[in-house]
């Protein structure tokens, strides 16, 4: 049995490290590895993307867009998704389904801003759906089933903007 005292990595496991700046005869004198002199010999030194006063690439492409610091996110679902958690008898078809329901189910992992329904897939249940907006073609399977859908996005767009 080995004592705590004679414990060792297995030979060949372990490599001793390199100790560079030790001299001509260690192969790794003088500068080290790094080259010569200068900002990038020494430590502590980041310089990304620059180009030596050059104009950088970043900053002689030109800038395209804009992005909406504010804008909503939405989460996405297909009539497919929840025709399946219907049948797996985590909807209620019987239930009025918003997006609280949906998340209950386990149908989205968070509600964002609103639910947007999409219309890929096969409705065969008669649901009465709330959402923040819904495409032409989920609407008409939903009205096809015979169900009905809400959709919030007219009332908020009603209201006037104070």
């Amino acid at each position: 049995m080995t004592k705590l005292n004679e414990l060792s990595p297995r030979e060949g496991s372990t490599k001793a490290r390199m100790r560079v700046g030790r001299g001509p005869g260690s192969g790794k004198g003088k500068t080290a590895g790094r080259g010569v002199k200068g900002q990038k010999a020494r430590s502590g030194v980041a310089i990304a993307g620059f180009e030596g006063g050059q104009m950088p690439l970043h900053m002689r492409m030109p800038k395209r867009g804009f992005n909406k610091p504010f804008r909503k996110a939405f989460a996405e679902v297909n009539l497919w998704r929840i025709e399946q958690a219907i049948a797996a008898g985590k909807l209620d078809a019987k239930q009025p389904i918003d997006a609280a329901a949906l998340l209950a189910a386990g149908v989205l992992r968070r509600a964002k801003d609103g639910v947007k329904l999409l219309g890929k897939g096969e409705l065969k249940s008669k649901l009465d759906i709330t959402v923040y907006w819904a495409s032409a073609s989920a609407r008409a399977a939903v009205e096809k089933a015979g169900g009905s859908l809400t959709v919030t996005r007219a009332a908020a767009a009603a209201e006037p903007q104070a």
